[in-house]
């Protein structure tokens, strides 16, 4: 009898395992295909991987402007695939290094009671149950994946050829990041939007930024967009990017009771499904469909299980990260929504054009753009693009999260020449 089973090796079963271990408790993580989920295997370690080959490929066709000539320039494609391969590979191995100590079933899972799972070699039973299964790609009614020209985000990553033209659908953070990384390699990209923007999530001046940089980069923009309207022979692989969904099947949930909405998993404030002992973290809940999220929640809910202080998992102070380029980044209440929450806000913006570290690197497209309560100073929300934006956010989360005001940032000294200068210049003004 284990205290704890978990199904899913991703960002949220893997911490829960780690801290479940850390308590003392007996576990085993089930897992059906690799360990590390989605965001090791198929999101956010291969595309970033690609990203930054991409980054110096674009570095080195400008590097003459740093005063370094370089003849006969040429992109590999096999080797980027062959280095990010590598990365994971190795990622890989260090998750499996730390689960030392913690029982690692490769099985299908199925719960087939309140304490029993049925896996390929019998039944296991366990005091508590985790379920943290992740979420997969969404389809358009009607465009079908044939994973050879229709093709998912995870098909992509397989590939082996770079398309000479490629159809982007959907204009969120997967389709902004392939749109910006497949630009730089070559294809010739046409980004599809149903709504009137990029990025819709994020604030509006970033959103038309976004699509005015793209413009420049030479990528299509179309919003408004009618998918029906476009001659898919037009492109030699259509790439469907319009979203996630909660991956529960076959995992017996229907048999048990587990209630449902939308095939995600309903959770209470501390992750607990409608059935006592079986909770649920990660994308399979919906709540917020990122990695560190589900990490965090993963160790929340474990100690949800085991410690007797409970706590509800309600940080909503959560940094969104996007690896375009330039990179895009933000945290808390964007502009549009913190007025419609009802704040009487103050706006503070830095263009990326003053910094000198963004002249020293030649990057200087992209602002700073803070958000403070007028009445008592404090940071409510930042939107970053530009150059180091997903590295520079984590500053503006702890201001966030300690509450920190306009004036107490004013008030420390930056270094400088640095990007993180630029946020203490976007409170001076």
């Amino acid at each position: 009898m284990y205290d704890l089973a978990i199904i899913g090796a991703g960002w949220a079963g893997f911490n829960a395992a780690l801290r479940a271990k850390q308590l003392g408790q007996k576990v085993c993580l089930i897992e059906g295909n690799q360990i590390g989920g989605t965001c090791l295997n198929r999101g956010c370690i291969p595309t970033k991987a690609l990203i930054q080959s991409a980054k110096v490929y674009s570095l080195a066709k400008k590097i003459s402007a740093f005063g370094i000539e370089l003849d006969n320039l040429r992109i590999n494609f096999s080797k980027i695939q062959g280095r990010k391969d590598k990365i994971v590979k190795i990622l890989g191995q260090g998750m499996q290094s730390r689960l030392m100590g913690i029982d690692f079933i490769k099985s299908y899972a199925e719960i087939i009671s309140l304490s029993e799972i049925k896996v390929a070699d019998g039944i296991i039973k366990s005091k508590f149950i985790l379920i943290a299964t992740g979420s997969e790609p969404a389809a358009i009614p009607g465009l079908a994946f044939d994973h050879l020209k229709v093709i998912t985000s995870d098909d992509i990553l397989s590939l082996t050829e770079i398309p000479q033209s490629l159809l982007i659908i959907g204009g969120g953070v997967i389709g902004c990041e392939f749109a910006s990384l497949f630009s730089i390699l070559g294809s010739e990209v046409t980004i599809a939007e149903k709504l009137p923007g990029l990025l819709p999530a994020e604030d509006t001046e970033v959103s038309r930024k976004t699509e005015v940089i793209f413009k420049k980069k030479g990528i299509k923009v179309v919003t408004d967009a009618d998918i029906s309207t476009f001659d898919l022979e037009n492109y030699s692989k259509v790439l469907v990017c319009v979203g996630r969904l909660p991956y529960t099947k076959g995992l017996g949930l229907e048999n048990i009771g587990i209630q449902l909405k939308n095939n995600s998993i309903v959770v209470d404030d501390y992750l607990k499904s409608s059935l006592d002992n079986i909770y649920a973290a990660g994308d399979c809940t919906s709540k917020v469909m990122l990695a560190h999220y589900a990490a965090y929640q993963g160790v929340m809910v474990v100690d949800n299980m085991f410690s007797s202080h409970r706590q509800k998992a309600d940080n909503l102070v959560v940094p969104v990260c996007i690896f375009t380029e330039p990179q895009i980044a933000s945290v808390g209440l964007n502009e549009e929504n913190a007025i419609a929450a009802g704040f009487k806000i103050k706006v503070q913006k830095f263009d990326f054009r003053a910094s000198a570290m963004a002249q020293i690197i030649d990057e200087v497209d992209g602002f700073v753009k803070i958000i403070s309560n007028q009445e008592n100073g404090q940071i409510i929300g930042a939107s970053i693009i530009g150059p180091q934006a997903t590295e520079l956010i984590c500053n503006l989360v702890v201001a966030i999260s300690n509450r920190l005001t306009i004036n107490q940032i004013r008030g420390m000294i930056f270094a400088h020449p640095t990007f993180s200068e630029s946020l203490h210049e976007t409170v001076k003004n």
